[in-house]
């Protein structure tokens, strides 16, 4: 009979705990909750549709196609320093081809990027 009393009270107890912890976590998120709203309302405001940006009156603004030829680098040997470099730091060392014929982009096989007709 007496293991029996320890059962009920260990089962009680243990209910009681599973209660109390309920509660923290419910305070816990409710508590989350009210401090997200406040973090929220410091914060600006989505914009109006009327400061959406917009197109311009022209249209979208068009692509532009042109071939790119590296820089030749010299074959000496010897490193560049950044001040021999051609200005562009930041950007591709690359200048526009001399031949920009646009027929070319119509060619298969032509470009060499992703897509460009080569075999799959």
């Amino acid at each position: 009979m007496e293991s029996m009393q320890w059962e009920m009270a260990a089962s009680s107890g243990t209910a009681l705990l599973m209660w109390i912890v309920g509660l923290v976590v419910v305070g816990v998120l409710l508590a989350a909750f009210f401090w997200g709203r406040r973090v929220r309302s410091r914060e600006p405001a989505p914009p109006r549709p009327e400061e959406q940006p917009k197109l311009p009156e022209d249209g979208p603004v068009g692509e532009v196609r042109e071939f790119r030829e590296p820089n030749e680098v010299p074959r000496d040997g010897g490193r560049l320093t950044p001040t021999e470099l051609d200005g562009n730091y930041g950007t591709p060392s690359t200048h526009r081809s001399p031949s920009q014929d646009p027929e070319d982009h119509k060619k298969p096989g032509g470009g060499g990027s992703f897509g460009s007709g080569g075999l799959g």
